[in-house]
């Protein structure tokens, strides 16, 4: 019954392919009316709930798979590997909730939660879909269809399913995240500065230095969360970035490189084509064709 109110609500409100924004600023719709294969997307920290339809999302070794039984929690900003089950008939039908880490702070504080960090935290998880979530699902989607709604009562229902969040299976990335002296926070830190300064020259002293740790612990903590190291981290997002700047822009493969802190054009071309498979100029082609 509550999978049947989730499907008909996103299919009023999920009506483009896509990503796309909801009237309430944290939440974001996604529809994809056909399968896609696996291929490289950044994702930023969010709670993802689905109601028809399934992706799978691929972190290192590691597959996460969420759908109308499972959601998606991204505590960190990731490049992954994401492949979509989908067809005209039953299209996918989502959405994905911003993670705020002002809301976390507040909840934390309220549930007098001393966060204590257990173990090694990565930075996605999938886990079941509770009747509580499922049933805040559903309200927040019934006030987005009203833009007043969408502004007195959204931010409520957006704090409670974080909080619903918190307190399941795979809270614990969440609680991490705020916990200030711990490893994953300071990786998360660390994340946030290589997304705000992708265009400037980095190195991993300076990044291990922010996150208080000696270059080997740094390398370490970050491989733990990420799965990645932290030059192949920045090198993703800065060729996600250039191909959004590309494709909505305008921009030529040369200009976006530099834009992105590429020295070398002919550099940036070939690990460009190395990583999503086209070369920048049909990847972006490509990217305008999908969104119109």
């Amino acid at each position: 019954m509550k999978r049947s109110r989730l499907i008909e609500l996103l299919e009023t409100l999920a009506t483009k392919e896509g990503s796309f924004p909801s009237p309430l600023e944290t939440v974001r719709f996604m529809r994809a009316n056909h399968s896609t294969p696996r291929a490289p997307i950044v994702y930023e920290p969010s709670i993802i709930i689905v109601a028809q339809g399934r992706k799978q999302v691929y972190l290192g070794d590691q597959a996460y798979t969420y759908d109308s039984q499972n959601y998606l929690v991204l505590s960190v900003p990731l490049p992954l590997e994401c492949e979509t089950q989908a067809t005209p008939q039953e299209p996918l039908l989502g959405m994905a909730i911003r993670v705020d880490p002002m809301i976390l702070g507040e909840l934390l504080m309220e549930m007098d939660d001393d966060i204590e960090v257990l173990g090694t935290v990565r930075g996605v998880y999938s886990t079941a879909l509770s009747d509580e979530l499922t049933g805040a699902a559903i309200r927040l989607l019934e006030c987005l269809k009203s833009p007043v709604d969408s502004r007195i009562l959204g931010p409520q229902i957006v704090r409670e399913i974080t909080y619903r969040v918190l307190c399941g299976e795979q809270g614990g990335a969440l609680r991490a995240l705020m916990a200030r002296h711990s490893h994953f926070s300071q990786i998360a830190k660390v994340l946030n500065r290589i997304h705000q300064e992708y265009e400037k020259s980095i190195d991993i002293q300076t990044l291990a230095k922010d996150a208080n740790m000696s270059v080997s612990t740094f390398h370490h903590n970050f491989k733990a969360v990420t799965s990645t190291s932290p030059l192949q981290y920045l090198k993703s997002i800065r060729l996600h970035k250039a191909r959004m700047i590309m494709a909505h822009d305008g921009l030529n493969a040369s200009d976006a490189a530099y834009q992105v802190g590429y020295l070398s054009a002919s550099q940036f071309s070939r690990e460009f084509k190395q990583f999503f498979g086209n070369s920048p100029a049909d990847e972006a082609r490509r990217m305008r064709e999908m969104a119109n």
